[in-house]
């Protein structure tokens, strides 16, 4: 029997009449008996989403000892979701009791996640499902990691023998007892888990678009769907910008080769983006799949004569930054040269001189040099590898925008091409390549 795990996006959890849409898509298939949500997201262009409401409440607790002030949009935000969906739960008192839990917990972790909690007590209601609490089958480790053994058996016993069940994203609970929460978009990991537990046939993530785009639709014009796609090229496109998935979420899925699939909830019709597993993942013929980019980064450049003859050279190098707890993105070298290409956020408030100072303590370059503003473009796609010309075709269209080219690092499986650029070339340069590829 199939089973789907069906996720949905703030977006599709706005209002009541929203949330009504969801549940049709939900009854119009048996198999979808598995659901995560997500906080309510803006209703409008100048609303608030209500996980950033949830933030400013734990601001006011810690500030005040009481979260009554801004707790109150919430409040009226959920009464209003009930009585808009005419459901039988006593919404007052599940608030009153969150409230409370909030003034008492002092927790941000716990403030943050009470947008999916509530959520997903409504949705609950609403499907007439069993509601099972993130808090009690989703865990983490004492060092923060998630407890993937201790969960999967948690959730696959929480759902035994249930028709179809409502789970909250974003949170589980700390090696503490305490309410924890994943990065923000954290529900597409939770989903990922849920899938990944029970085995599911698919993992369906609901969202407001119809699909993976091939670029920022923000940057280049009604860019086309990728109708499918391989978790290796997802996970190349996420880390480098394309946000439309949490770029963590592919990792418990991919190890059960469950596939997932990117829908829209305002266009279920849309037969939106396949994201499989390489051993279903059939190639599509194209020679590109997708183009992404992501601004401010730093790049150390190192030159040192006979670079390449000096043992643990590198090794050096690494643990200068491993002293500063920096991860590196990249590193392309030469032979007598190597280049650091870190986030700047990561270099702030001195940080970027000590490492300078570092380095020229450990290997003594002949020249250290630093270039900032520098914006990572990743072009990606399988066809790439079976593809003459693929490299040429994209510097001659760079060429023609008159982009300079700052780095280029290409990966040992010829899955994708990353070019440094100024950050104000950034767009021009995804345009001018997704022209070249596309068009």
């Amino acid at each position: 029997m199939a089973l789907k795990v069906c996720k949905f996006g703030g977006t599709s959890m706005a209002d009541g009449n929203v949330m009504n849409r969801v549940k049709r898509i939900v009854e119009s298939d048996d198999d979808r008996r598995l659901v995560v949500v997500s906080a309510p997201g803006r209703r409008y262009s100048d609303d608030i989403k209500v996980t950033d409401t949830l933030y400013k409440c734990y601001y006011e607790v810690e500030k005040t000892g009481s979260c009554g002030t801004t707790f109150a949009i919430i409040r009226n935000r959920f009464t209003g979701i009930v009585k808009e969906l005419g459901i039988d739960l006593d919404i007052k008192y599940v608030l009153d009791e969150t409230e409370r839990r909030i003034n008492e917990e002092k927790s941000r972790d716990f403030t943050a996640s009470r947008g999916e909690y509530l959520c997903a007590r409504v949705m609950a209601k609403l499907l007439g499902a069993k509601f099972i609490d993130a808090e009690e089958v989703i865990f983490f480790k004492e060092n923060g990691i998630f407890d993937g053994e201790k969960s999967y058996r948690a959730v696959s016993r929480a759902v035994e023998g249930e028709i179809r069940c409502v789970l909250p994203g974003f949170y589980g609970c700390g090696a503490d007892g305490r309410v924890k929460t994943f990065s923000r978009g954290g529900s597409d990991i939770s989903g990922a888990i849920v899938a990944r537990a029970v085995n599911a046939t698919l993992y369906e993530n609901w969202t407001d678009v119809s699909g993976f785009y091939a670029c920022d639709p923000r940057i280049v014009s009604t860019p086309k769907v990728i109708k499918s796609l391989s978790y290796k090229e997802l996970r190349e496109l996420s880390y480098m910008g394309a946000n439309v998935l949490h770029s963590e979420s592919i990792f418990p899925v991919r190890k059960a080769n469950i596939p997932i699939h990117i829908r829209n909830t305002f266009r279920p019709e849309d037969d939106g983006t396949l994201i499989q597993p390489s051993v279903y993942y059939k190639p599509s013929g194209r020679v590109i799949t997708g183009i992404a980019g992501k601004k401010d980064f730093t790049v150390i450049f190192i030159e040192k004569s006979l670079m390449n003859s000096e043992i643990g050279f590198i090794r050096k190098v690494l643990s200068v930054l491993e002293e500063q707890n920096i991860p590196i993105e990249h590193i392309p070298s030469g032979i007598d040269t190597m280049s650091l290409v870190i986030e700047s956020a990561r270099l702030k408030n001195g940080v970027l001189d000590a490492v300078l100072q570092g380095i020229k303590q450990a290997v003594e370059p002949d020249v250290i040099r630093v270039t900032e503003d520098i914006a990572l473009i990743a072009t990606v796609g399988h066809g790439m590898s079976s593809s003459v010309g693929t490299s040429a075709r994209l510097f001659k269209a760079m060429a023609q925008a008159n982009i300079n080219v700052k780095m280029i690092d290409q990966g040992s499986s010829e899955l994708n091409i990353i070019v440094g650029v100024k950050n104000d070339e950034c767009e021009k340069c995804i345009n001018a390549i997704y022209r070249e590829f596309f068009n």
